[in-house]
């Protein structure tokens, strides 16, 4: 019922191009996430503040331009919106979910996963700074194109 509202306004024609992630961001814009305030109301599993793998997962969410920061929000949550009341009140399947970090023993050349019904990233213990940057923007953009939403 509400696509065939939707489509009475905009044809879907004019849609189909975009995925339902583009098609997200196509229609409530990037948001404007606050670093600080998404490591503040974070937590570690098997990880502390001080573990390396997560002062390089900072250092590469900074590193990332506004649109790599919502495309990496969603691939973690399912959404690429910031909370009104920021990220103290990002919801999970349950309410209020905190974004959170496993450690992923799986190997350490395998991909970043999440599980966005809990807001969970799980990340393998890399070695270095670059080659965690480079999986982690590998698995929230190139795995967009490759998975969906069931």
């Amino acid at each position: 019922m509400i696509a065939t509202g939707f489509h009475d306004i905009i044809s879907p024609e004019l849609i189909s191009i975009f995925n339902e992630q583009e098609l997200e961001l196509l229609i409530s814009g990037l948001p404007d996430i606050d670093v600080d305030d998404w490591k503040n109301n974070s937590d570690y599993h098997n990880y502390t503040v001080a573990s390396p793998q997560i002062q390089w997962f900072w250092r590469a969410v900074r590193s990332f331009d506004k649109e790599e920061r919502a495309k990496l929000l969603q691939f973690v949550t399912g959404t690429s919106k910031v909370p009104l009341n920021g990220f103290k009140e990002l919801e999970g399947m349950n309410g209020f979910s905190r974004f959170n970090i496993h450690r992923n023993y799986g190997g350490k050349d395998r991909l970043p996963s999440s599980h966005t019904c809990f807001n969970q990233l799980d990340l393998p213990e890399y070695d270095s700074y670059e080659v965690l940057r480079q999986q982690v923007y590998t698995a929230m953009t190139a795995g967009s194109e490759y998975f969906g939403f069931a």
